[in-house]
């Protein structure tokens, strides 16, 4: 017989009611491309499909994994590596909250791509992601922590594939590997604020599925990395346009 702990939501309350369109209360600096757009999964995008776990550990008998996630979720905007901003909604880390970000390209780059993340699932023991349309990824991210032995495994499990193939191009480029890495080093970030002086992340990688989904290559449409370099390209000119307009304006 199955019983159900009086301190945890169902799973019926863990997950994010169905919607067509996002929109978000996260305020950013950038640009919100999100509302307006539709979620996507892996199953929509276009590239190969990738199942990557990340785990770091953290000493039990000082943090269950509850206060694991508790904590990861009150400050999960810290534990991002430095360039990259995650932009919480005003309800934090909820089901059916919608966060915006604005991350790097390519690692080092100084200019910012905008998108953002949907909140489909959060209980007391994990939370989950997914992205919208336009996000580099197609992709469900979960973020978990769990029992072993004397250890809680504080974890962050993607299964994703890149949105479209320019994106893909990319991950053949290297990518794949700095998106690995950035990950890693959230894992490490967070394990240092609960006291482990120096953390090893372990981590899994496996291809599942090594198609790419042509029917889906038209999803560079959407793309917040094309969106961002047409803008980045024609800045001057719109600059210039608008100087043109204002000077051309009766004093």
């Amino acid at each position: 017989m199955t019983t159900t702990r009086p301190d945890r939501p169902s799973d019926a309350e863990g997950w994010a009611r169905p919607v067509d369109k996002l929109s978000t209360t996260a305020i950013t600096r950038g640009v919100d491309t999100v509302t307006g757009r539709r979620v996507v999964g892996p199953v929509q995008g276009f590239g190969q499909m990738w199942q990557k776990t990340f785990m770091v550990r953290v000493p039990a008998a000082e943090h269950s994994p509850d206060e694991v996630v508790a904590h990861w979720k009150a400050a999960f905007p810290t534990f991002w590596p430095k360039g990259s901003t995650f932009y919480a909604p005003l309800a934090g880390i909820t089901p059916g909250e919608v966060a915006l970000l604005e991350v790097p390209p390519v690692p080092g780059s100084p200019v910012k791509m905008s998108t953002g993340i949907l909140v489909i699932y959060a209980d007391r023991e994990s939370f989950t992601f997914m992205t919208p349309e336009g996000h580099a990824l197609s992709a469900w991210i979960t973020f978990s922590a769990y029992g072993e032995g004397d250890d809680t495994i504080a974890q962050v499990q993607a299964l994703e594939r890149t949105s479209d193939p320019l994106i893909e191009l990319s991950y053949i480029f290297g990518a794949n590997r700095a998106n690995d890495r950035f990950w890693e080093r959230t894992l490490e970030n967070l394990a240092k604020t609960l006291g482990v002086e120096a953390p090893v992340v372990e981590s899994r990688k496996v291809c599942v599925d090594k198609r790419r989904q042509w029917k889906y290559a038209g999803n560079v449409r959407h793309s917040a990395a094309v969106n961002m370099a047409v803008g980045t390209v024609t800045a001057p000119a719109r600059w210039a346009r608008r100087r043109r307009t204002g000077g051309s304006r009766p004093g």
